[in-house]
């Protein structure tokens, strides 16, 4: 028998103090360094956007991938590769921790277009309000002293 899944998640970090370190000129590289270490995972990248102080990924993961090690593997393979290039030269490191929300195939397109209008929506609020918004949503407890 074959094994088949469908688990979409959100991810989403915030670089080291939430400081504003991801210029825009090189984020798309960014991204496409993402989504092939993403595709090395077998698992399938929908999309990925962010501003200067944080990312989001739409993903499904792939069942014998750990979302824990996806990220942890994202952030080390992505810290060292932005060092090498030189492509964020403000850039002090990934803040610790992350937010991974699950989503039903059926919210996917809706999904997908919050996270490709990030811009507009972090023109009337933070990265942090957005955060609290979706821990809340997800109705996960957590205490707001370590809420990146």
């Amino acid at each position: 028998m074959s094994t088949y899944t469908q688990i979409l998640y959100q991810l989403v970090w915030g670089t080291k103090y939430r400081q504003k370190t991801l210029d825009k000129k090189n984020q798309e590289k960014l991204y496409k360094y993402i989504r092939g270490l993403i595709e090395k995972k077998k698992c399938l990248a929908y999309q990925i956007n962010g501003i200067e102080d944080h990312i989001h990924i739409v993903v499904d993961v792939h069942p014998t991938v750990a979302v824990s090690d996806l990220v942890k593997d994202i952030k080390l393979a992505t810290t060292k590769w932005i060092k090498e290039e030189k492509v964020f030269p403000r850039f002090g490191g990934w803040q610790n921790g992350y937010g991974a929300f699950t989503y039903s195939i059926k919210e996917k397109d809706r999904l997908i277009q919050y996270v490709k209008n990030q811009e507009v929506h972090h023109a009337h609020r933070s990265f942090l309000e957005e955060y609290v918004e979706f821990l809340e949503k997800a109705e996960i407890d957590y205490d707001s002293r370590y809420v990146p």
